[in-house]
């Protein structure tokens, strides 16, 4: 490797760091215990501790998906050069530091989404079309979906004050979901597999049906375990349920959001960095993220957007979780501010007294995820040219 090429390297490594780090301070590490936190389950400090580790490993085991969709499905007909990986990596971390200091919601997932386009475009690529009517449904469902099923939740949670039938009810929903969550080390080398399936293939014969028979299984068991718990004690059983969820929010945080900060690396280092190492580099830079600068955003998200008991806050981590497996699942990046703010807002209207929740913060902060992206967009695309033609 010669000198320019390993200091490009070198530029571009850094760059994805601090934007691993921003986006562990930020996104990753500060949405999915705010609404604990709000609901007094867990202390701001313990949960920016848990989310950074949990992150990590989240990071390590499903982030393979989004990075390489990042790095490589954005843009058609070319790869990005070293010279345009690094210039998409500075731009999205100078837009993000800016937000960050600033005080400004600028959200992750759009900045570097925008600025790989930017800079993938800039080098005469061709526009993904599908790719990007896959990104924009999920991003424009995201706040209706999320929003309206923390909403119908939360409503139900309320009219039928049953927490030892209605608790265990969505403890089985989760745990069917986690039964067929795609972990690596639970597949063959360089594939994933989910729990449910992995049983299946080891029973060899009728595999859908073992499949299906292993989630309902172990959706039983974990709503058996939650009933027991709230049976003993109503408030403890929802927290425990409550901490589990943020924990599950977490883990996917990590498995999503680092495939924004590494994704752009992987053209530079080919397959000479195993892929595995990459995400590592990139889960530790969430994990310092969530453990240095969390949480003050896990206290402002937990406080500003709505005032939320354990039940509200169950309805919004619910569809948060299973929006962010969706989008690992189908290699999407995603916004988690986007995500678990849309479940707070949504939980948050359920409350038929008020839910604390700031429509002018609202707008402003969708007005700011928009600006984002072509913000991102305009600046890399432009900063791309500028260099090349200098270079």
């Amino acid at each position: 490797m010669s000198g320019t090429a390993l200091a490009t390297l070198v530029v571009a490594a850094l760059a994805s760091l601090f934007m691993a780090w921003a986006i562990g301070a930020g996104s990753s590490g500060s949405t999915p215990f705010a609404p604990a936190v709000g609901a007094n389950a867990i202390t701001v400090m313990r949960a920016g501790f848990v989310v950074g580790i949990l992150g990590l490993a989240g990071a390590v085991f499903q982030g393979a998906n989004v990075s390489e969709a990042v790095g490589r499905e954005l843009v058609v007909g070319v790869t990005l050069s070293p010279l345009a990986a690094t210039t998409a990596l500075i731009v999205a971390a100078v837009l993000v530091a800016v937000g960050v200091f600033a005080g400004y919601p600028i959200a992750t997932a759009f900045t570097v989404t925008g600025a790989v386009v930017g800079t993938g475009l800039a080098m005469g690529g061709e526009p993904a079309w599908p790719k990007y009517r896959e990104i924009a449904t999920l991003w424009v469902l995201v706040p209706f979906v999320g929003g309206g099923i923390a909403y119908a939740t939360a409503r139900g949670l309320r009219s039928l004050d049953a927490d030892e039938v209605t608790t265990p009810v969505l403890a089985a929903v989760v745990g069917a979901i986690v039964a067929n969550i795609e972990f690596v080390f639970l597949g063959p080398t360089g594939t994933s597999r989910s729990l449910a399936a992995a049983v299946a293939a080891e029973v060899g014969r009728n595999e859908v049906a073992v499949q299906v028979a292993a989630t309902v299984a172990f959706a039983a068991a974990v709503a058996l375990v939650l009933r027991r718990d709230v049976m003993r004690d109503a408030e403890r059983g929802q927290r425990h349920f409550l901490l589990a969820l943020g924990g599950l929010v977490a883990f996917s945080a990590g498995g999503s959001q680092v495939g924004l900060a590494v994704g752009p690396l992987l053209p530079l280092v080919g397959g000479d960095v195993p892929l595995t190492y990459v995400l590592l580099g990139g889960g530790i830079g969430l994990l310092a993220g969530s453990w240095t600068g969390a949480p003050r955003m896990i206290k402002a998200l937990s406080q500003d957007y709505s005032s939320l008991g354990p039940r509200r806050s169950i309805a919004a981590l619910i569809p948060s979780f299973a929006i962010a497996q969706t989008a690992v699942f189908l290699g999407i990046p995603v916004s988690f501010n986007e995500i678990i703010v849309s479940g707070i807002v949504g939980s948050g209207f359920a409350a038929s007294t008020g839910s604390g929740v700031s429509t002018r913060k609202m707008v402003f902060t969708v007005l700011a995820w928009v600006a984002s992206l072509a913000l991102a967009l305009g600046v890399s695309y432009g900063a791309f040219t500028a260099v090349d033609a200098l270079a």
